[in-house]
């Protein structure tokens, strides 16, 4: 979406030259509207993702500081200021609407928007109680994708953790590496595999999910 708020600004940018009588310089112009990008804004979040709405041109002030004096110039340069400042909105606007897209495109509930490609992964023990184990080989992507979104916090793991403490065992002693999100969803994600090789344990930034399979991802290695 950052591209197409680039294309848009760069057309409306072309629109404003060519009405131009007397033609600026190209780089002068980019310039301009880099810095009347400059601007106050405060902070919102909308669906999840951090929005910044501009509430002060300070870009477009900066500009009218320097060439106030120079009245003529102010009057070639002022359109692609305030086109700077605008270009915020630009932003926010192609933000605001690519924000559903991608939640079709990559839903939150669906494994596959984390789990697309497993073909070199492996796993890592993460903990003492894990025992040495491979991933399966055959059919791990559909059973991957055939999982479910459960609750992560369940009465027996609340039981074990809280009213028997000193039975504690970690209960994601593995960690799949090198498997890849769904392309282009820009996701950076670290998954953690249960024990009983059943739950998955999905973590982005400050959001987890949690699935799990009918069957085991793990294969006992042969000592």
């Amino acid at each position: 979406m950052i591209v197409f708020a680039w294309v848009v600004i760069g057309i409306i940018a072309a629109r404003l030259y060519k009405k131009q009588s007397e033609k600026p310089q190209l780089w002068k112009v980019v310039l301009v509207v880099l810095i009347g990008f400059f601007s106050f804004a405060i902070n919102l979040e909308i669906f999840g993702e951090a929005l910044k709405i501009s509430v002060l041109p300070l870009g477009v002030w900066i500009l009218y500081w320097f060439l106030r004096k120079k009245k003529t110039t102010w009057k070639k340069y002022q359109p692609f200021a305030w086109l700077g400042f605008g270009a915020n909105f630009i932003f926010m606007a192609f933000l605001l609407f690519g924000i559903p897209i991608h939640y079709l495109l990559y839903p939150e509930n669906e494994p596959s928007t984390y789990i697309s490609n497993v073909e070199g992964a492996y796993i890592i023990n993460t903990h003492p109680t894990a025992i040495e184990s491979s991933l399966m080989k055959q059919n791990l992507i559909d059973l991957i994708q055939g999982a479910k979104q459960q609750n992560y916090f369940s009465d027996s793991w609340y039981n074990e953790t809280f009213m028997e403490p000193d039975k504690i065992t970690e209960r994601f002693p593995y960690m799949i590496a090198n498997s890849l999100p769904k392309w282009g969803s820009g996701l950076h994600t670290t998954v953690y595999l249960e024990k009983n090789g059943k739950g998955i344990l999905i973590t982005i930034q400050e959001k987890q999910f949690y699935f799990q399979t009918e069957h085991s991802l793990l294969e006992e290695e042969d000592k």
